[in-house]
């Protein structure tokens, strides 16, 4: 997994923990409008709710006085009671005429000439005179604050004066209100965030879990081996998945063994001809030599000794050859198992050159790159001395006649392993070749049965080690042979 290609459980977990985020930041911003909304709604309700107190409180008074006509003068008693009202309700009160000019305030100066000079702006008079009742927002941004302007009406519901009841809704408050609010509601946030990377983990994870053990089996599928179904209780789309998965496991298994048993018959149908190619060659010589004998016996002939010691000489060679054709086959379908014991590797080497040392026109070499002159290993003596003696009869079969041969035997101790390379200086091996020269009945020599090679292969894999080569036309091939010191058996 990479950081451009992440696994689906990472993207399940990411999906769920920006689901979430946006999610919040979309929910926090609008309960910080709705909240801010709803503060400004509520000072105006409390402004509405103590500017209906106040001119109730007014109404009353007025009631019980001798004031019923437009005041257009200062009242002392009048100014008294508006005094009162502002101190109880903690709020100032400015009294207008109906021409909307000061008479009268909570808070009035009367030794400031310009207090008298105060009106009531032409287009909040205009409001007014249209509804009877308004309502603005005076100030700069820092001090903003409400103001009210209402009429104040005598028993006979005629207008006598206009009240003013400006409202400071105290920004620093508000703005204490708003940080708690948006404190609290990170705390919150913080917390359920937490919570919901917890819960998307274990979610994400339940999710790819089946899925991770849907992966790990298909990892483990194998054409030669016994592949377990899966078990799945549900019916949903993983489960699905499941009985496909199965379904495929049961055909697998099936062409699995229709292709094994086509391989057991196609390799018993080419080794049975191989085996009748290879009784052919020396039968064809014998059935000629008989005829001949058939047509030539003359048993009064001088030389009729000669011919029958000729015959012989030649029958018995065809039978030698037919000897042996039927012993390696023999060998190489029986290949017994190794019987593991502690051997001298460089002795088993040094035989195996002696049996050729007897030929003139090959030099035979033994190189010895370990610490000593014994090598002990765990292994088959007479298995492994067959390998060293195909090896080494397939140097010299590889030597053209023009040539003067040589085998070299090299052995080598590596970490853990031996290593034996057996080198020779024949025409090497093509191409073409390679790929099939440890195929049973495969050959590049004109005569022979092709298992030499295989029956090394075979041999060196059940000693846990492996066999490879490395040719340089036309200048050699040298086999490479690799063992371990200790056998798994």
């Amino acid at each position: 997994m990479s950081i451009t290609n992440p696994s689906l459980r990472t993207r399940i977990y990411f999906s769920m923990v920006i689901m979430i985020l946006v999610s919040m930041v979309v929910t926090g911003i609008f309960t910080i409008f709705h909240f801010k909304a709803k503060n400004d709604v509520y000072h105006q309700n409390r402004l509405s709710r103590q500017e209906e107190r106040v001119i109730a409180t007014i109404q009353y008074f007025l009631d019980d006085s001798e004031i019923q006509e437009d005041l257009d003068t200062y009242i002392k008693d009048f100014a008294d009671k508006i005094l009162e009202i502002a101190d109880v309700n903690n709020l100032d009160i400015n009294i207008f005429n109906t021409h909307g000019e000061i008479l009268m305030s909570s808070h009035m100066d009367l030794a400031d000439p310009n207090f008298f000079l105060q009106i009531i702006n032409d287009s909040i008079f205009y409001e007014l005179e249209k509804s009877g009742h308004v309502v603005v927002e005076k100030g700069v941004e820092e001090d903003k604050y409400l103001s009210t302007y209402s009429y104040i009406k005598n028993e006979e519901g005629k207008r006598i004066c206009i009240i003013n009841v400006p409202y400071s809704r105290n920004r620093s408050a508000n703005k204490r209100e708003v940080s708690e609010f948006l404190s609290s509601l990170l705390i919150v946030y913080a917390v359920l965030l937490i919570v919901v990377i917890l819960l998307a983990y274990l979610l994400s994870n339940y999710i790819t879990k089946s899925l991770r053990v849907i992966k790990e089996k298909f990892k483990s599928v194998g054409i030669n081996k016994k592949n377990e179904q899966i078990f799945w209780k549900g019916s949903d789309e993983i489960g699905s998945l499941v009985t496909e998965y199965n379904h495929m496991i049961t055909q697998l298994e099936a062409s699995a063994n229709m292709l094994a048993k086509s391989e057991r018959e196609s390799a018993w149908r080419e080794m049975a001809k191989q085996v009748a190619h290879e009784i052919k060659n020396p039968l064809t010589p014998m059935k000629l030599s008989v005829q001949h004998l058939q047509r030539s016996f003359d048993p009064s002939d001088d030389n009729f000794e000669e011919k029958i010691r000729i015959f012989s000489d030649k029958m018995i060679r065809q039978i030698d050859t037919l000897s042996s054709i039927a012993t390696e086959f023999s060998n190489f379908a029986k290949m017994p198992r190794s019987k593991i014991s502690k051997i001298d590797l460089i002795k088993v080497l040094k035989e195996a050159l002696g049996l050729f040392n007897e030929i003139e026109e090959i030099k035979m070499e033994f190189v010895n790159n370990t610490s000593g002159n014994e090598l002990m290993m765990a292994g088959d003596d007479e298995q492994l001395t067959r390998v060293f003696n195909n090896l080494i009869k397939n140097g010299i079969q590889s030597i053209p006649d023009d040539r003067e041969g040589e085998i070299v035997v090299v052995i080598e101790e590596k970490q853990d392993t031996i290593e034996v390379e057996v080198k020779d200086n024949g025409i090497g091996i093509g191409e073409e070749k390679k790929e099939k020269i440890f195929v049973p009945n495969f050959t590049t020599k004109s005569a022979g049965s092709g298992l030499g090679l295989a029956m090394v292969k075979s041999i060196v894999e059940n000693h846990s080690g492996h066999v490879w080569f490395e040719s340089n036309p036309p200048n050699g091939t040298s086999f490479f042979v690799s063992l371990p010191r200790q056998i798994d058996e």
